[in-house]
């Protein structure tokens, strides 16, 4: 048979063109032709043990790189178990391309074996989703989904393959189309100059960087901007690291339950720059209750319509360049007050705290803190949907963009699994860490198993509770009671060395630190349980309702 004798080979041919490495998936009896013609190519296909972990890999994949991550499925089942992945990657602003077979357009009209109308399902959750009609589409379909998938703001698309499409011939002279890259724009320079004038009256400015200034590679830029300026910024959850945690100016993250330290920021502030920031992130009402504050937007495309966002300035375009042309254009250096000192000194003492605590099971802050010894700047840290997130994402110090990743949009329990083994695919020299309770661990655990078999090293540090910490926290505050949140758990060591990983037990505080760095430097897929004792949840929330302000 010859390279292009079939759609599918057509198919993963417009793939390599667009560049993709890794193909994420489970084959079936309909996309059996694409899987084999994925082996005759440059892409490595990586079979995995459910298709919810293959979504949540292009997911990360794609959000690491910036290129489309690429999952694969088979109809019916199959498609529909990708979903969650894909939702996810929408709601995070991150690039994914879903690929799934589906049954031939010779029934596809009528009520037959697995037959779902799956462009619908997709519909909603994705930027894109179609149906291939005929090989002779597929170059340009293929071109759109990459093009589409990548463009600000970026997510999924879908693409649903029949069966005999897949399978059939080809035409002559038929190929992938050449790429072609949306480039970002300068920004107006009538709008930088209308969001000078708001920043040559303000009082106490404040700047809030987010997810989409670490996709535009903005992190020097913000440094400039706000060391030129002397404003204070804060972050998101998504947006760690875009400010290193260690610079003079910076506050912290944004996005905890409760007004944390960093929300006193936003207090005294009367102009909010907006870096970056979408509201799917965190909600402005949080930050803007009294819709007060002048917004300045700096980003690739307008804000959505929010109450709580009323944008006096849009500036719209390239993130740095729009940074670098507001910054020229403001003629004034504000003073830093005293109260982002104090925010930095409170979360400070929080991770020393940490550090110190030996009681067993471990405090949260006693696992945060020894995660952060034992990784470095550069290394990633995936912390999974829970009591978890809300640990890491307010107190964990994160230096470089796309070092601490969360889900933040859709915020789906048991991405770090499958998460960490596409970061370590992308950054092979990196060391990675999944940081997950034990409800989320369980709900992609299987992944373990591809990981050892593809060698893929990663750590996996399971937060132990036995139950739905986040839930039972959450029941605590506003009930007074929890319910329906306790379950039982495995032995992790037994279950990870099951699947010929090492596993780990820390059984006394001063185990977690060494126990970390030996898995990290083993350079093997790695499981290690850590009890963890969530009373500091309440102590934590408690501790932030009494606080006051201004400080």
């Amino acid at each position: 048979m010859s390279p292009q004798a079939d759609a599918a080979r057509l198919i993963v041919q417009a793939l390599e063109a667009e560049g993709v490495e890794y193909v994420f998936g489970i084959p079936g009896e309909e996309n059996i032709h694409f899987v084999d013609a994925l082996q005759d190519s440059s892409i490595r296909y990586v079979l995995v043990r459910h298709e919810q972990a293959a979504s949540f890999m292009a997911e990360i994949y794609g959000r690491l790189t910036g290129k489309a991550g690429v999952a694969s499925a088979t109809l019916g089942p199959g498609a529909i178990n990708l979903q969650l992945g894909v939702a996810d990657a929408t709601t995070n602003s991150t690039p994914v391309v879903a690929i799934t077979a589906q049954v031939g357009l010779d029934r596809i009209y009528k009520e037959s074996h697995q037959v779902v109308d799956l462009v619908s399902l997709f519909r909603p959750i994705t930027k894109w989703a179609e149906l291939a009609p005929s090989p002779q589409a597929l170059p340009e379909m293929i071109r759109k989904a990459f093009k589409t998938a990548q463009t600000e703001r970026p997510g999924a698309v879908y693409l649903a393959i029949p069966e005999d499409v897949e399978s059939a011939p080809v035409p002559p002279g038929l190929r992938p189309l050449p790429l072609n890259v949306v480039r970002p724009q300068d920004p107006s320079a009538a709008q930088v100059a209308r969001a000078a004038d708001v920043l040559a009256t303000a009082r106490r400015p404040i700047v809030l960087a987010g997810h989409g200034a670490t996709r535009a590679g903005a992190s020097q830029a913000l440094v400039r901007f706000s060391e030129r300026l002397g404003l204070p910024v804060a972050t998101t959850f998504n947006g760690k690291g875009v400010f290193p945690d260690d610079h003079r100016h910076a506050l912290g993250a944004v996005g905890f339950m409760r007004h944390d330290y960093v929300n006193f920021g936003f207090d005294e502030a009367d102009v909010l720059v907006s870096v970056g920031y979408e509201l799917q992130e965190f909600d402005p009402a949080k930050i803007n209750p009294m819709r007060d504050k002048k917004i300045i937007h700096i980003h690739r495309f307008p804000a959505e319509v929010d109450d709580h966002y009323p944008v006096a300035v849009g500036v719209h375009g390239d993130i740095s360049r729009s940074l670098h042309a507001l910054g020229d254009a403001v003629h004034r250096r504000f003073e830093i007050n005293g109260t982002g000192e104090r925010i930095r000194r409170m979360l400070r003492e929080e991770l020393e705290q940490g550090r110190s605590d030996g009681g067993f099971p471990l405090s949260p802050r006693r696992v945060v803190a020894d995660i952060r010894e034992a990784m470095g700047r550069d290394d990633i840290v995936l912390a999974d949907t829970g009591a978890v997130k809300m640990w890491m994402a307010r107190m964990y110090p994160t230096y470089e963009p796309n070092t601490m990743l969360v889900s933040n949009g859709l915020s789906s329990m048991g991405f770090s699994v499958p998460g960490a083994l596409a970061a370590k695919l992308a950054f092979p020299h990196r060391r990675v860490l999944a940081a997950t309770g034990d409800g989320a661990f369980l709900m992609n655990s299987q992944e373990l198993e591809t990981a050892v078999r593809e060698r893929i090293p990663f750590v996996v540090l399971v937060w132990v509770d036995d139950a739905y910490g986040l839930i039972e926290w959450k029941m605590d505050l506003e009930l007074g009671r929890d319910s329906n949140v306790a379950f039982g758990n495995p032995d992790f060591v037994t279950y990870a060395r099951s699947f010929g990983a090492r596993g780990y037990r820390v059984t006394a505080a001063d185990e977690l630190l060494p126990t970390l760095r030996k898995a990290l430097a083993d350079d093997v897929v790695s499981v290690i349980a850590v009890p963890v004792d969530y009373s500091a949840n309440l102590e934590l929330t408690d501790k932030l309702g009494d606080l006051t302000g201004p400080f």
